[in-house]
This record gives C-alpha cells, sequence and structure tokens, in this order.
C-alpha cells in the first residue's frame, strides 16, 4: 500500500484508487484527515468514508498487539531465571508513586491466599512493604504469627516505629500474633551482634524467623526512584555509604547488602547487619520478593542470583527492565552461583 503525488488528477478516479491512496497518506504518512482530503480533492467526510470501506474490505488491518502481555512475562521470567512471577500489568507512562500502589494492591489482594491459619509469616520492613499495609483489608486468622526479620532501631531510635508499626498493623489485619526483632537494623561492631544473638530473647526471636512458612521482603537498590527506608532514613552514615561504594554493593534483601553477581558474605557491613543472610533466609520455604521499580533490575538480579527469592511479585515495567538486565548479562548470568541462572 503506498501513496502517489497529484492524487486528485484524472488519472485517479476508481473509488478503490482513492480508498487505498486515501488509507496510505493517513495511516503510513501520518497525515490528517484534512491534508488527505486535499490532496484527493475529496470532502473531509469523502475521506472518512474512504478510510472505513479500506478498514471493512480488509485493505487496512488494525491490529493492537500486546506481546508484553503479563501472561507471556511470567513465563518469561521463569524460563529464563527460573522463579515464579506474578505479573501486575501497569499502563505507561506512570509515575513512580503509582506504580508502587498498583503493585502494592495487588500483592495485598492475594495475600490472605497465601497467609493462612496455622502459619507464620516473616516481614521485612521497608518502602513497599509500607505500601502493601495501605492497601490490607482485614482477613482474621486463628494461631498465624507474623515476626520482623530485621531490627529496625536507629541510632536515635527513629526506626523503631518502622518496623514495630509494619509488623503491628500487618499482624492486626490477619488477627496474627506479633512477634517483633527490637535490635538495630546495624549494629555499631560485629562483636556487639554477636553477643547479642546469644541473648535467650533474641534467640527465641531468630527460632521464630527460621521457622516462618513464608517471608515477605521488598528488594532495596541503593540508586532507586523510591528510596527505600535503609538508604534514605539515616541507617547508614557516609563512612558506610562510601564502604558500600568501594565494595560494588548494588542493593540488599533483609538489609543484608549484596553485589550484583549475588555475593554478600565478604561484604563488611553484613557482619554488623540484624536482617537475615541468603542462607538464613533460604531456610524459609516460600520467599516473595515485591519489587514495583524498573531501576532496582540490577539489584533484583543480585538477589536472584543469592538464592533468596523463590516467587516474585512485579510491575510490567520492571519485568521488561530485569529480563532486559538479565540477556545483557547472559554470559555471567548462564555460570552457577547458587541462585537463578539464565536458560
Amino acid at each position: 500500500m503506498g501513496s502517489r503525488d497529484d492524487l486528485g488528477s484524472a488519472g485517479m478516479r476508481t473509488r478503490e484508487d482513492l480508498m487505498r491512496a486515501a488509507a496510505a497518506m493517513y495511516y503510513l504518512e501520518d497525515q490528517t484527515m484534512e491534508a488527505v482530503a486535499r490532496r484527493l480533492g475529496q470532502s473531509r467526510s469523502s475521506v472518512s468514508r474512504l478510510l472505513k470501506a479500506a478498514r471493512a474490505s480488509g485493505v487496512v488491518r488494525i491490529e493492537v498487539r500486546d506481546l508484553d502481555t503479563v501472561d507471556v512475562l511470567a513465563r518469561e521470567l521463569e524460563d529464563a531465571l527460573g522463579v515464579a512471577a506474578q505479573v501486575v500489568r501497569v499502563r505507561e507512562p506512570v509515575t513512580d508513586a503509582e506504580r508502587l500502589a498498583q503493585v502494592a494492591r495487588y500483592t495485598a489482594s492475594v495475600l490472605p491466599e497465601w497467609f493462612h491459619d496455622g502459619m507464620t509469616m516473616g516481614v521485612a520492613w521497608g518502602t513497599t512493604i509500607d505500601a502493601i499495609i495501605t492497601h490490607l483489608a482485614e482477613r482474621p486468622l486463628t494461631g498465624a504469627t507474623v515476626v520482623q526479620l530485621n531490627g529496625s532501631v536507629t541510632p536515635t531510635m527513629a526506626g523503631v516505629a518502622v518496623g514495630a508499626e509494619q509488623m503491628g498493623a500487618i499482624a492486626q489485619a490477619f488477627n496474627a500474633e506479633m512477634v517483633p526483632f527490637p535490635v538495630p537494623a546495624f549494629f555499631d561492631f560485629p562483636r556487639t551482634r554477636q553477643m547479642m544473638w546469644q541473648e535467650r530473647s533474641v534467640q527465641q526471636v531468630l527460632s521464630r524467623q527460621g521457622a516462618a512458612d513464608l517471608a515477605l521482603f521488598g528488594v532495596g537498590a541503593i540508586h532507586s526512584p523510591v528510596p527505600s527506608h535503609v538508604y534514605a532514613s539515616g541507617y547508614l552514615d557516609e563512612p558506610d555509604r562510601r564502604m558500600l561504594a568501594s565494595q560494588d554493593v548494588v542493593g540488599d534483601v533483609c538489609t543484608v547488602f549484596l553485589r550484583a553477581d549475588g555475593s554478600w558474605r565478604d561484604i563488611a557491613i553484613n557482619t554488623r547487619a540484624s536482617g537475615p543472610t541468603p542462607l538464613e533466609l533460604q531456610r524459609i520455604p516460600r520467599r516473595v520478593a515485591v519489587v514495583a521499580a524498573p531501576a532496582k533490575a540490577v539489584a533484583l538480579l543480585a538477589a536472584l542470583r543469592a538464592g533468596t527469592i523463590t516467587e516474585l511479585v512485579l510491575d510490567s515495567g520492571t519485568a521488561r527492565a530485569v529480563l532486559h538486565e538479565a540477556r545483557r548479562r547472559a554470559g555471567e548470568l548462564g555460570r552457577p552461583h547458587g541462585g537463578a541462572t539464565l536458560r
């Protein structure tokens, strides 16, 4: 289908020729209906009828293709990264806050399908969990428990509310027992953490964490349009930030920091972190990460490589971003690393 100049001349007289020319100019050349009418020497209403006839006869076929449907994206994530995924359709463009709100709303709606009577759910506080709580409806359970996975106290004690209030809100929604973890997000010294971990009260919480049936958490990223609490709320001082940069840290899960390749053991600050390591997190059989920011693609891949995630809830834009990043790193991700692989 193509257009010709001087289409209104005597050589352009059959209706089929007019129909094809009008369709070519309107659909392929992106001309306005008025411009098409002038070139063809027709009225605007005549051009409208020609275009309608072109569609009806099959000269023009309009097909809306959505190659990145949520089902397709979910299958691609499972095939590429070996992780089950629930993808929330988000129409672009969208603000960062609205993207998070849509994913949080969906997660809140499906959480009762995962969390049942008698179960224990471990939760790592953060910006994403805070957004999920906003949309939680009451769904009382019997014998259920919500246990805090990582400490939230800052040097000024401002972090108490972040962790304890989030756990309390979730526990209230499910009529569940709340098990707080009233320790610092990061200790000043590794030795202090080691000594605290010997306390019976702390050991009881750690035991409840390890016995959880389900873990729910976000993925923090060093660079993200929606700042993670751990990076934006005074938990890290300037020396900490410089250290993270020097050790190529890209993000964290449960306040345990990760490099892009999923490594974490030799990152110094992790010896002071209160959250479960990837190995400790793996004791929990079902580990759901909720992510709503394409900028977190690198951090999310790191979390997958570290083996921290069994299931993902994310928006379609973030799904496309992480798949793009995974394919970009296909050679590296194809090597075994105890976590996800690119197949």
